[in-house]
């Protein structure tokens, strides 16, 4: 590839949360960016994000101010209980935010969607734009789609999710991981005497858990997970009754948010990752978000961690002067810390979805017992991000 004096147009496929951002990130450093979607329109999703806050210090450092606080709910504390709405431990996500000078916060996605759009003003956004095939030229790459559409730009960036059309050319085809349960999903207007603002809950049953977490607006963004076999969580067919009954007997503020949530705003999804990717990209092509290291929903990061390499590939193109170069420096910062993320959320995911009462019983009794350092010790290290410096050139 022909060096340039510094990337000036970046073809992003995805307008999830991850290209959105990367979308915002490239034009704060002077990266012209056009944005293909292969959806028609952007609807909002109809659930909930928690936008962490390494995120929201990763924005800060490219002076990106979306007023997240303003549209969701402020992560005070997380209280991990049992089924039946026992405290077992609350652990201090604000303080760790503070040290850190972010704060976490919990949203409805789509009001991060609108966010992100606001940010990214007249940048250009081709919708119904299925990806195929690219080819790297010799200055730049070409993308070429579905109904015919080819784009071209000095840098390929995949942000199509975790399953990428870019990183399928890249690596072949294969299925993702399953993580051995279902996600039931939902954001709704609720009211209960234990639903309080900055409310991040979480409910841990015997191979079932549930969360509550305040999104703001008198809303909550609640979850709930079961066991069960791949083939089942990726055709699930069942309905707000089979998920009543789920968690028959849980905490009443549990039972009541599924009461209240209208049946068609539940979205189920099977809990998915896939193997570490050691390269995530070539020449002028890379790979962001879930389209490079899709992750298990345990920490909460598979968003977050996305924004973050969203910053940090801007902080790389707009140091460094061949854009190549840039991919690879943003790559080598971001593999590390997105492989813990990936490897602790499989290791919470096993012990969060244990259904052996034994290793319940044991589970349980380390999260009362355990020093506060000792739990909050991976999720310190998610918090805080890794950003590009001078000395990373």
């Amino acid at each position: 590839m022909t060096q340039h004096t510094r990337a000036r147009r970046a073809v992003v496929i995805g307008a999830g949360i991850g290209g959105l951002a990367a979308a915002v990130a490239l034009r704060r450093v002077g990266v012209e960016a056009v944005v293909y979607e292969r959806a028609r329109e952007l609807r909002p999703a109809g659930f909930g994000i928690s936008v962490m806050a390494n995120a929201v210090a990763a924005l800060r450092a490219l002076d990106i101010d979306l007023g997240l606080e303003k549209r969701g709910g402020t992560v005070e504390r997380s209280d991990l209980l049992d089924s039946g709405g026992r405290l077992l431990r609350s652990l201090p996500f604000k303080e760790a935010g503070d040290r850190i000078g972010a704060p976490s916060i919990a949203m409805y996605r789509g009001d991060l969607q609108s966010a992100l759009l606001d940010a990214l003003g007249d940048c250009p956004i081709e919708l119904g734009a299925t990806a195929t095939e690219y080819e790297v030229t010799g200055d730049g790459v070409r993308v070429r789609f579905e109904d015919g559409r080819e784009a071209t730009g000095d840098i390929l960036i995949g942000a199509d999710g975790i399953n990428s059309a870019v990183r399928r050319q890249r690596t072949g085809a294969g299925a993702p991981t399953d993580g051995g349960f279902i996600c039931w999903l939902a954001v709704t207007p609720f009211e209960h005497p234990k639903f309080t603002p900055g409310l991040n809950a979480h409910y841990w049953g015997l191979g079932r858990r549930f969360g509550l977490h305040d999104v703001g607006h008198g809303r909550v963004y609640w979850w709930g997970t079961a066991n069960m076999s791949a083939e089942s969580a990726r055709s699930w067919g069942g309905d707000k009754a089979q998920i009543a009954r789920t968690y028959a007997g849980w905490a009443d503020e549990v039972q009541a948010a599924i009461r209240d949530t209208p049946a068609e705003d539940i979205v189920a999804v099977p809990a998915q990752d896939r193997p570490f990717l050691e390269h995530w990209g070539e020449g002028p092509v890379t790979l962001l978000g879930d389209a490079a290291h899709p992750m298990l929903p345990s920490l909460g990061q598979g968003g977050s961690s996305a924004i973050e390499d969203a910053v940090v590939l801007a902080q790389c193109l707009g140091a460094l002067s061949d854009p190549v170069a840039a991919l690879r420096a943003y790559e080598d910062l971001r593999r590390e810390r997105t492989r813990e993320m990936v490897e602790v959320s499989r290791r919470f995911g096993a012990l969060e979805q244990l259904d052996k009462p034994v290793l319940r019983t044991l589970r349980d009794a380390y999260l009362r017992f355990a020093p506060e350092s000792v739990l909050m010790a991976p999720f310190e290290r998610a918090l805080t991000p890794k950003l590009f410096t001078i000395g990373d050139q």
